[in-house]
């Protein structure tokens, strides 16, 4: 195995490790609330899938032409646009207070719905920009299915059926997968240093702020009236999943290496702006939580 495949084999096991994690802290009545809940409230749903699947990729493209991105730099762009929630993401929601059950039914939830929504809004992009590609359901459940729904289901079952021992091994399994993620993710950035470096002058850096500040704000406006959920999806409109848009990138991409650097350059730019914002929130309902 040479260290390409080692370095890949470590990121998929610490994210298959980081769900199941999450998934050892979950019931299924958590992972299934927005589903279960979909006739009766059927807007707490579309209105996620409108700020994500809609109004983000929208912006994602007004920003290609607004700063003139080229094809590698704008097909990096739409791929992090379009793809689902990262596998990650709610360990960081429920760090910065978000409900439970709405942050696992929204995970649940959306990468289901990414099944049938990545393929059309693909097909978009094919018509838009004249580049026929596939990139059907089966590559989105063969990415999301492994990543997300598989280990987040273990962890679900083993709560349910051994609560106790769920209860035990969920902080070892998370330390574990965070270990092995910074593992993977050190070398991957020194290799793609070099490729970084040059996307500083040519208007990234801008678009792929703009991009995750207008998804917060997206996410945020449409997440109704409560706070928590608001925050919620607001992170989860701004981050994406690494997995999904690399593959996105590999089939659209002229100079494919630009493109897996704009997704790069993307993850480290949401990471720290949702974590900003999330700081933001925390502090903001402090008050509101200490007199409750």
């Amino acid at each position: 195995m040479d260290t390409a495949a080692a370095i890949k084999l470590l990121l998929s096991a610490s994210i298959v490790l980081l769900v199941f994690a999450l998934g050892l802290q979950a019931s299924f009545a958590d992972a299934t609330s927005l589903l279960r809940n979909l006739l009766r409230s059927p807007h707490r749903l579309l209105r996620a899938l409108l700020a994500m699947y809609v109004v983000v990729p929208a912006a994602a493209v007004a920003l290609a032409w607004v700063f003139e991105l080229p094809p590698g730099l704008r097909a990096g762009l739409l791929a992090v646009a379009i793809a689902p929630i990262p596998p990650i993401l709610p360990g960081k929601q429920l760090k910065f207070g978000g409900d439970r059950a709405y942050v696992f039914g929204l995970l649940v939830a959306v990468s289901l719905s990414s099944i049938v929504v990545i393929p059309l809004m693909v097909l978009l992009l094919d018509l838009v920009y004249g580049r026929d590609t596939t990139f059907g359901p089966a590559s989105v459940l063969r990415v999301v299915g492994l990543s997300v729904l598989l280990p987040l289901i273990a962890g679900l079952v083993t709560r349910h059926g051994w609560p106790s021992l769920a209860e035990r091994i969920a902080p070892w399994v998370s330390r574990i997968g965070t270990t092995l993620l910074l593992a993977s993710l050190v070398p991957i950035l020194i290799a793609a240093w070099p490729t970084l470096l040059p996307l500083w002058g040519q208007h990234a850096l801008l678009a792929t702020a703009a991009l995750a500040a207008l998804a917060m704000a997206a996410g945020h406006l449409l997440g109704g009236p409560d706070a928590d959920e608001r925050a919620t999806l607001a992170i989860a409109s701004a981050m994406r999943h690494p997995g999904v848009a690399l593959a996105l990138v590999a089939r659209h991409a002229v100079d494919e290496s630009r493109g897996i650097a704009v997704v790069l350059l993307y993850l480290i730019v949401g990471t720290v702006l949702t974590t900003l914002y999330g700081l933001w929130c925390s502090r903001r309902d402090a008050p509101a939580r200490g007199a409750a």
